[in-house]
């Protein structure tokens, strides 16, 4: 009986002495977003940024007005065209691993905006704000009129090598059918097709 409760004092002593050094390793999550994806003050803008590209918020329409400087930041610097490179690099490696027909008939489909060419000269303008402000489809569908989006390096270097490697290409946008051919001169003079 003696080495039991001896057992059960030591254990107990281990045991309490340890939880008062050493501060529990398992804190209580944040929570970022209240209750139907609401923002909650003092959110961090990279997991804004996060949850976003992996469609965890799905009902955002624009940019939070905190966070307008950050995605500006990533836009117009390194990281943003290293993630595409990345991208881009992964998908020529799968082209590259692709046996085709050799029949003409492979096809490698490239989605026009802001995939193969980059809207970020409208996202930076003043009146935007790289989508802080309110989404304006006259506004974005003056900037397609004007018919100069650049290429996006990364995706260029894509199209030309699934071109070398046999594919045949197409191209699709969800742009208003009213612009097609103004998108087809951009393309071109962006060095597509």
């Amino acid at each position: 009986m003696e080495l039991i409760i001896g057992f059960l004092y030591i254990a107990l002593t281990l045991l309490t002495t340890s939880q008062a050094a050493e501060p529990s390793q398992i804190r209580l999550l944040r929570p970022r977003f209240g209750s139907g994806g609401r923002r909650v003050e003092g959110l961090d803008c990279l997991s804004w940024r996060l949850a976003v590209e992996t469609n965890n918020l799905r009902s955002w329409k624009v940019v939070p007005q905190s966070c307008e400087d950050y995605v500006g930041n990533y836009m117009l610097c390194r990281q943003y065209r290293r993630d595409i490179e990345v991208v881009a690099e992964a998908a020529v490696e799968y082209a590259k691993s692709i046996q085709g027909a050799g029949d003409g008939k492979d096809l490698w489909v490239f989605d026009i905006d802001e995939t193969s060419l980059s809207n970020l000269p409208y996202y930076a303008r003043s009146d935007v704000q790289f989508g802080a402000i309110a989404y304006n489809e006259t506004g974005f569908n003056l900037w397609v009129a004007e018919g100069t989006a650049p290429a996006i390096p990364a995706i260029l270097r894509l199209y030309k090598t699934v071109l070398f490697l046999g594919f045949k290409t197409a191209f699709i946008s969800g742009t208003l059918d009213a612009y097609t051919d103004i998108k087809i001169v951009n393309l071109n003079q962006a060095g597509y097709i």
